[in-house]
């Protein structure tokens, strides 16, 4: 192959297509038109001599050759970003560029609106994105630069990721505040449920993969005791939204449970025993340890993360 048939905006363009799989798409991401992303394609297939993407469809499915070149093009954009990244004078200000978070709908409820605001005020070039836990495995999508961060609990993760502490999380358990159950065994807001009681009423568990048991299950099985799960739901809110409309209790994390009291008729209750309480993290890929743009949005979900006060109400979940 003549590499003097090669410019950099071919293998933009080429990193593009394999990414979005679609033309225009891969034109709004780099600010080409659609005629010019055609034209590139062009080019790359006669430099290439490969067809590289056939169409099916609405979308551009890429051929063994195309996808054979995906990571190689990524890594070898990326290193070429590295090299020209000014080391210094970085002014948030002037910063474009769009940083893509992955996590629970814990965190998209109730971190990315006031981080978005920060962000704002700070970078206005700045997007933000926030994928579902549910979306994948967080070391491919880590590897594959589809995500910037994983906010998440502890992951057994490779070398190359890096991670750092945001919060503990400990559980508190919620029900509806008028609750007949709770009301007719005198439980006053805020006091331990009964074990027995805990065990007869009917759980909500947060569960994205369907399962029907989670770590308070292991934390009751310590004690030979067992729980009635009645509901596996997906997303936290959902979790709050069937216990304040209904007779269920379940577990959450502390900080959840503050901010859905605040907008739905439910109360929190200490668990009758000690369930593991997790350790959020962030987690990054380590090539960008000492990349400035990422380490400084790094910086500002810390700075967000304290503002919010979750390590307070870390604190008030110790006995």
């Amino acid at each position: 192959m003549n590499l003097n048939a090669l410019d950099l905006n071919l293998v933009r363009v080429l990193d593009a297509l394999l990414r979005e799989k679609s033309v225009t798409r891969a034109g709004e991401q780099i600010g080409l038109s659609q005629p010019a992303v055609s034209a590139a394609l062009n080019r790359l297939r006669h430099v290439l001599n490969d067809q590289l993407f056939v169409r099916r469809g609405n979308d551009m499915v890429p051929t063994p050759r195309a996808e054979s070149l995906a990571e190689p093009v990524r890594a070898a954009l990326r290193e070429i970003e590295r090299a020209f990244q000014p080391a210094t004078d970085f002014d948030p200000a002037k910063l474009e560029r769009t940083f893509t978070f992955m996590g629970a709908d814990f965190f998209s409820m109730l971190l990315m609106p006031p981080f978005a605001a920060r962000i704002a005020a700070l970078a206005p070039g700045v997007s933000l994105r926030f994928l579902d836990s549910a979306r994948g495995d967080v070391s491919k999508l880590l590897q594959e630069d589809e995500i910037d961060t994983a906010l998440e609990r502890p992951l057994e993760v490779a070398d190359w990721i890096s991670s750092t502490p945001l919060f503990h999380s400990p559980f508190v358990i919620i029900a509806a505040r008028d609750n007949g159950a709770i009301r007719q065994a005198e439980i006053a807001e805020g006091g331990r449920l009964p074990i027995d009681l805990f065990c007869e009423l009917p759980h909500v568990l947060r569960s994205i993969d369907g399962s029907m048991s989670g770590s308070t299950d292991e934390a009751l099985d310590r004690i030979g005791r067992k729980r009635r799960v009645s509901l596996a739901l997906p997303h936290f809110q959902a979790v709050a939204l069937a216990v304040a409309g209904g007779n269920y209790i379940a577990a959450v994390p502390r900080q959840f449970a503050a901010s859905a009291a605040r907008g739905l008729s439910i109360v929190l209750y200490e668990p009758p025993l000690g369930i593991a309480v997790p350790e959020v993290r962030m987690y990054w890929h380590a090539r960008h340890d000492d990349e400035v743009p990422h380490r400084w949005i790094r910086e500002q979900i810390l700075a967000e993360v304290e503002a919010l006060g979750f390590r307070n109400l870390e604190d008030e979940g110790r006995d």
